[in-house]
């Protein structure tokens, strides 16, 4: 397993030069804003460079990351809402149970996927809450 870390949109570029030279198979994004706001760079590089790449939200796959897989969005929002509305009906955040998310998004993108010359499963693409074609 090869771990690079990146900060900057050069260091991104340096970490796919580096993924060339140890030829690596597949590349898993970190949950990170940076690498939220650099989606586009981060899908586009992945698909030039021919690297399988999984992502953490859709919005990856809706610019052209091949997998996402990650916590859904709206179902934090909907916990978030009910957090509130008992914290504003007297119960004290400290008496609220933590609570994880328990709904996840699968997105997959097909034309990535053609275009990394990929057959995606049946099963996987039957799984999916998304496939984008």
């Amino acid at each position: 397993m090869l771990v690079i870390n990146a900060g900057s949109e050069s260091e991104i570029e340096t970490a796919f030069a580096t993924m060339d030279k140890h030829r690596a198979g597949s590349l898993l994004v970190a949950s990170d804003t940076f690498f939220w706001q650099r989606r586009d760079q981060l899908s586009s590089l992945a698909a030039r460079h021919r690297i399988p790449a999984i992502y953490y939200l859709r919005e990856f796959a809706q610019a052209g990351g091949l997998i996402t897989y990650g916590n859904s969005v709206p179902d934090m929002y909907r916990q978030v809402g009910i957090y509130t509305g008992r914290i504003l009906k007297g119960e004290k955040p400290a008496d609220l149970p933590v609570q994880q998310s328990s709904k996840f998004d699968l997105v997959i993108n097909l034309k990535t996927a053609n275009t990394l010359g990929l057959t995606v499963p049946y099963g996987l693409l039957n799984a999916a809450d998304e496939v984008i074609e």
